[in-house]
């Protein structure tokens, strides 16, 4: 993935496109018409043939009334409603089922995704680009606890993976549509998008960008959400944890040798002036320290043959309750 402090913008050939922007939204009544006129006064005033299909992730406070009326008003808009709350992850994908356009742009409904990016994002995929992803500047990640987990999290996953995924990277971004119906063949129920993204290899630009405020609530993404996400990512992308396990038993074992082999020479040395004497405390140490490693190792495996257990059923991802 090219990465690109400032792009520069290349004349291309004037084309009229088919853009469908994707928006998932979860309790953001509040913002949801402001945001979306937002994206009006911006798409309005280009070229292209647009389409907005918002995805509806069981939202309780209203979000459907507000896309009820949205709809009433402009002809573009689809609103898809999911049966209970999915997940970030699977609403987008439910978006990006239900596109036919020749570019899909996937943002979010709050307002943090400026839609001044639009322009640029299609310009890009009309220069070549089959994917254009968003990146928040720095200053735009305002929480010491987010940022530093954030980084470390990618920096880990680029360690341990064969995938490399940019760090501040959002679900805002563009992709043409050799790249959605790529994603569309990964039908695995555990998803992090942003890795799968990456993992397909289709030639790509970072797009930086300011992230602008919320228009109105707060953030859905609690403490919980964030870990389960970032566990979706691990397990779906690496096997290190069980590679960890596994060499961790293999010095363990290594150690036993040592120690089976010392005691050994002892024994036939008569050797008078070690005493092997029973120790507590060292026994229980090392039965802890083995103990631990085991139910460590047993809880990867164990999430691993879970994943595989959630696979093998196929249940969908997502489940439409209705569509309009």
């Amino acid at each position: 993935m090219q990465r690109s402090g400032r792009i520069t913008l290349m004349p291309s050939r004037k084309r009229k496109y088919r853009v469908d922007l994707v928006i998932p939204v979860y309790n953001e009544a509040e913002a949801l018409e402001k945001a979306y006129a937002q994206i009006c006064g911006v798409v309005d005033k280009l070229p292209h043939e647009f389409r907005f299909i918002y995805v509806n992730d069981g939202s309780d406070d209203g979000t459907e009334e507000s896309l009820a009326s949205v709809r009433q008003i402009d002809r573009r808009v689809t609103a898809l409603s999911l049966s209970t709350n999915f997940g970030h992850q699977a609403a987008l994908t439910a978006g990006l089922d239900h596109s036919t356009g020749d570019i899909v742009i996937t943002m979010d409904g709050d307002g943090q995704h400026p839609p001044e990016m639009i322009p640029q994002m299609i310009e890009l995929i009309a220069q070549g680009y089959d994917i254009v992803q968003g990146q928040r500047a720095e200053e735009a990640r305002p929480s010491f606890f987010k940022k530093f987990t954030s980084d470390t999290f990618y920096k880990f996953i680029n360690a341990v993976s064969g995938t490399q995924m940019v760090a501040g990277a959002a679900d805002f971004r563009a992709l043409n549509r050799q790249a959605v119906d790529a994603l569309k063949a990964m039908p695995e129920y555990h998803r992090f998008l942003r890795g799968m993204i990456s993992w397909i290899g289709y030639r790509s630009v970072i797009l930086p960008y300011h992230q602008p405020a919320r228009i109105a609530g707060h953030s859905k993404y609690s403490v919980g959400k964030m870990f389960r996400l970032a566990s979706d990512a691990i397990f779906s992308f690496s096997l290190i944890p069980l590679y960890i396990g596994l060499s961790s038993g293999l010095l363990f074992f290594a150690l036993a040798l040592i120690q089976l082999s010392w005691v050994f020479w002892l024994a036939i040395s008569k050797n008078t002036e070690h005493v092997i004497a029973p120790g507590w405390s060292s026994l229980m140490a090392v039965m802890l320290i083995a103990s631990g490693i085991i139910m460590i190792l047993l809880g990867f495996i164990g999430v691993y043959v879970g994943y595989i257990f959630q696979e093998v059923k196929r249940r969908p991802i997502y489940l439409l309750k209705k569509e309009g």
